[in-house]
């Protein structure tokens, strides 16, 4: 049996494009271009039927090894935890003062995103630091 070589990881977003973009400048990703035959993808968008226009927005890694992120417009909005946070990785490697500074710069970034920084969770005798945050749509994830 072969192995899976890609994924795609799906998100239900209320403002699904809002949300994607917010995390396409966090993660460097990259709006995929248009299907074929399209220039655009707001042409593409207005070919659909209107049940299903600005229902959906993805981003890739421009490299090509993260997953494709989908993000698809749902009718409810959030009602509690999230339960697929996107934590990012920024200080992977680094202890003490060192990290508590990666984790702060990138947190300065995030901010100027629309961000929402929530709390530190200080490193403890399994952990290191770490910071909790919001994305543009309240969902939580950390720096870590």
């Amino acid at each position: 049996m072969a192995s899976v070589k890609k994924f795609q990881v799906t998100f239900d977003r209320a403002e699904r494009e809002r949300v994607a973009r917010f995390r396409c400048e966090v993660l460097g990703h990259v709006a995929p271009p248009p299907p074929e035959g399209f220039a655009t993808w707001d042409e593409c968008d207005r070919s659909l039927p209107p049940g299903r226009r600005g229902a959906a927005f993805a981003c890739t890694d421009p490299s090509g090894a993260g997953p494709r992120l989908f993000f698809q417009r749902v009718p409810e909005g959030k009602t509690g935890e999230n339960r697929l946070p996107l934590d990012v990785r920024v200080g992977t490697g680094l202890v003490g003062e060192e990290r508590l500074a990666a984790l702060e710069a990138e947190c300065t970034r995030l901010l100027a995103l629309g961000a929402v920084r929530v709390r530190l969770l200080p490193a403890d005798d399994h952990d290191e630091s770490c910071l909790v945050m919001r994305d543009v749509e309240g969902n939580e994830s950390c720096l870590g």
